[in-house]
């Protein structure tokens, strides 16, 4: 019997990486062997994952949410570069945990892809997960040469604040990424403005009121104006297009350099070569911080259990919502929660979430034990 242990992060707790370590030391404590594979989606700890599947990491230092230095990682294998918005100018990098809904920038991103293209990639993969800004990506492509000016001549910085007064772009300087195959992995397919718009939809939770989410539509809406006519014509049908709205706009400026969007869940499934690692494999163990109805729609879990039939499938939660007769059509033979062990609230105790985890991967291997020598014994009978 071999077991696959590929889960995702348990978001704020755990990383994928340790989830997995934990989930295979109680299931080797029961005598099962095991492989491991953390995953991602293309949201935060993605470079984690890319990394524990055998990417080299590259350390880069770039500009935080709010411009402060930060150090951060790229991965990179084969001509490919991982880079991510979370741990480059996302939410864990805003000064104190503080939200500034119309200051906060994509500069750090770009920057990393710029210290990227010095290793000479033919594939750049952008994870855009966990965004602190909505700039409609003009932080980003500020760092690619990209400048913007309002009316009267003077540049601005790229930040939410500014997009009501872009007037005129200048590329003249930009980086050439010509040949450069750029991917934007996520799931996310809100257009870049309107009611179903970035700001609208994901505003609110990266701190802006009602006055600010209808001012930084305003300003999003400005911007694809100037691009349109600075040299863009396309921009309005890309503005409109599902998944411009990713990353507070980072999604619409990666499609202006000519990236295409696809599924994070598949995408990442493929490029940690998924396929690969179940191949022997008897059992997978999967899991992530909280699993729901919206599991079933298209998330990580549901790829894979997909993907892996007939190999049986298990999934451990932090918290499970999925109703039990909702298991199998989601893809799992059986579902285990943390909270199902405690009445302590484990999201902010990675120690506790650690321990809970080794005592599951116990119990499963237990049972998984417990099957096999009940089908051995059954087999044997006359």
């Amino acid at each position: 019997m071999k077991v696959l242990v590929a889960p995702d992060k348990f978001k704020g707790s755990l990383s994928a990486r340790e989830v997995a370590q934990r989930l295979t030391e109680g299931l080797t404590s029961t005598g099962i062997n095991t492989l491991r594979l953390p995953l991602a989606d293309g949201g935060d700890g993605s470079v984690d994952a890319a990394i524990a599947a055998g990417f080299t990491p590259y350390p880069v230092t770039v500009a935080g949410a709010m411009g402060t230095p930060q150090y951060a990682t790229i991965a990179v294998r084969d001509g490919t570069a991982l880079i991510e918005v979370a741990n480059t100018c996302g939410l864990n990098t805003l000064p104190n945990r503080r939200s500034y809904p119309l200051d906060a920038t994509s500069l750090g991103v770009g920057q990393a892809i710029a210290q990227a293209m010095r290793l000479g990639p033919s594939r750049l993969v952008l994870a855009l997960g966990g965004s602190a800004s909505t700039d409609g990506g003009t932080g980003l492509l500020s760092a690619l040469g990209f400048v913007f000016y309002d009316a009267e001549g003077q540049q601005l910085r790229a930040c939410g604040r500014t997009l009501h007064r872009i007037h005129r772009i200048d590329d003249s300087r930009a980086v050439n990424l010509t040949g450069v195959e750029i991917i934007v992995a996520g799931d996310v397919t809100n257009p870049l403005t309107g009611p179903n718009g970035t700001a609208k939809v994901y505003g609110p939770q990266k701190g802006a009121d009602e006055s600010a989410v209808a001012f930084l539509d305003t300003g999003l809406n400005n911007l694809v104006r100037a691009l349109s006519h600075c040299g863009y014509p396309e921009a309005c049908l890309l503005a409109n297009s599902a998944g411009s709205g990713s990353a507070g706009g980072i999604g619409f400026a990666a499609l202006l350099l000519g990236a295409r969007i696809t599924s994070g869940a598949k995408y990442f499934l493929d490029l940690l070569h998924f396929d690969d690692h179940l191949s022997d494999a008897d059992l997978v163990v999967t899991g992530e911080g909280c699993i729901d109805e919206q599991t079933g729609h298209g998330k990580l879990l549901s790829v894979l259990a997909r993907r892996a039939h007939p190999v049986p499938v298990i999934a451990v939660a932090g918290l499970n919502k999925l109703p039990r007769n909702l298991w199998l059509t989601s893809g799992f033979e059986r579902v285990y929660a943390i909270d199902d062990y405690t009445e302590q609230d484990t999201a902010i105790d990675p120690q506790l979430t650690g321990r809970l985890l080794i005592h599951i991967g116990q119990v499963i291997g237990h049972s998984v034990i417990t099957s096999t020598r009940r089908r051995e014994q059954s087999y044997l009978k006359p």
